[in-house]
């Protein structure tokens, strides 16, 4: 009797998906698991060289630019989802808001034709009618062929996506369901469920990162069941409790070239498109150590967002020398495709950077991100400035603090919110003098936004995975 050998296919969509399941653990616990792995990737193959990446098959997905037909069913499917949940999540309806068209080109218009409609045709069943014929516009698509080809040859038991929204993605998931594959979805980001447009498809099952995350996903998606739900934690922070990516405190400043004798602020920004006001708050805390309102003696280091270049913050350069700056080294590896910040992938040297600043600095400093988590990992405290609001002339950063998703973080006591540069400088001496007043509230928080410890997180994943195999 021949035994049947178990396969997964991993569809990793961008740079952020490589970091959590090619540079974490999960790829060489699910060796263990699968007989055979098969990467989909939407990255080129060349990036997974010096990978562990040895006996899986690579393939390429295509840089999949969608036909009028299907831009049209997915908008109509992604606006109505946010005008069905709208009331009571300020989020959404500022994410509405948001994508509203302010041109009148053709497209323009049709978007806007798009909100009028679903304005009063939002149901859960109608958006269900948009997918469905959103998914008929592959019948006949080349991509989706040559998808179905492939899912054919390589006869995954299991198709797994690190992300469930980028719309390049809808085909293979058309693909799958043609060819009776199941599908398993990684929910990205703890903000996808609260504030984000709908998924690119269905899936078989759902891997989230809390138990809080699996009540978000069932108030979101009515026809998801709870044991479609797996809670597993997240990959994202698994670098952070794995020995490669250690490195000493005396190796950390020397390479920022930091004083040892004084004590570390770093500042994370976001990219330009959320976190407009960065420069302002690196040079509220630069202008406080030029003029020692900042009580003890400390570095700045500045840490950009690897979604960016750095360009935005060379004034600030120039006007403060003796800032220092973490540019990450995330690679740019392919020009022209339609989501450029999705080629970007990290460096080993950056994740071993990235865990050295959060290690070795002494505050956390940035405006509402995941950085906040990342730190507290560390036992840092975190300080969020969000200076604008919309009678100030400041961009409006204040308004995320009324998101779902970072509500909670606000009001759990967990960080520091300040709204103005005195209550930035006042925060910096009280956490620089008691580091530890909110660390019983910050772990809390991580309990709640992360439901399993991060060591062994990829292990879990791929335990699990196999577990949902038929």
């Amino acid at each position: 009797m021949q035994v049947k050998t178990s396969k997964i296919a991993l569809v990793i969509t961008d740079g952020v998906g490589f970091r959590n399941y090619i540079m974490s653990d999960f790829l060489q616990e699910a060796k263990h698991q699968f007989q055979d792995i098969i990467i989909f990737s939407g990255l080129p193959k060349s990036c997974f060289e010096g990978f562990n990446v040895d006996n899986c098959t690579i393939e390429e997905l295509e840089d999949f630019r969608e036909p009028s037909k299907t831009w049209f069913f997915r908008k109509l499917k992604e606006v109505a989802h946010l005008q069905n949940h709208k009331k009571n999540n300020f989020g959404i309806r500022d994410n509405l808001r948001g994508n509203y068209p302010k041109s009148n080109s053709k497209r323009g218009v049709l978007t806007k034709l798009i909100f009028a409609w679903t304005y009063f045709f939002h149901s859960e069943n109608w958006i269900n009618i948009y997918n469905r014929c959103q998914q008929k516009t592959f019948k006949n698509n080349v991509t989706t062929k040559r998808y179905i080809a492939l899912l054919k040859t390589h006869s995954p038991d299991i198709v797994y996506f690190t992300h469930q929204r980028p719309p390049y993605i809808a085909p293979l998931i058309y693909a799958s369901e043609q060819t009776q594959t199941n599908t398993a979805t990684f929910i990205f980001s703890w903000d996808n469920l609260a504030s984000k447009g709908r998924m690119s498809g269905n899936f078989n099952y759902y891997f989230v990162w809390s138990h809080l995350m699996k009540s978000e996903l069932l108030e979101f998606y009515k026809t998801i069941t709870e044991n479609q739900i797996k809670v597993v934690g997240t990959p994202q922070f698994e670098p952070y409790v794995l020995d490669r990516y250690n490195s000493t405190k005396k190796a950390f400043f020397e390479k920022f070239d930091l004083d040892e004798i004084k004590q570390t602020i770093c500042y994370s920004c976001g990219d330009v498109s959320t976190s407009k006001n960065d420069d302002l708050y690196i040079k509220t805390i630069a202008e406080a150590i030029k003029q020692d309102t900042i009580k003890r003696p400390v570095n700045l280091l500045v840490r950009t967002s690897p979604a960016e270049e750095p360009t935005r913050f060379m004034h600030l350069k120039e006007e403060y020398p003796f800032i220092k700056w973490n540019c990450p080294k995330w690679k740019l590896t392919r020009d022209g495709h339609q989501e450029t910040w999705s080629q970007r992938i990290p460096t080993i040297e950056d994740i071993t950077d990235l865990k050295s600043v959060l290690a070795y600095t002494d505050i956390s400093i940035n405006m509402c991100s995941t950085m906040s988590l990342d730190a507290m990992f560390f036992d840092k405290p975190v300080i969020n400035p969000v200076f604008g609001n919309k009678e100030n002339g400041l961009y409006d950063d204040q308004r995320f603090l009324k998101f779902q998703h970072y509500k909670r973080v606000a009001e759990s006591g967990a960080v520091a919110i300040v709204k103005d540069a005195v209550s930035l400088i006042n925060e910096i001496n009280s956490s620089l003098q008691n580091p530890n007043k909110r660390l019983e509230a910050q772990k809390q928080l991580l309990d709640l936004q992360i439901s399993h410890p991060l060591k062994n997180t990829g292990k879990r994943i791929a335990t699990i995975i196999k577990e949902c195999i038929k």
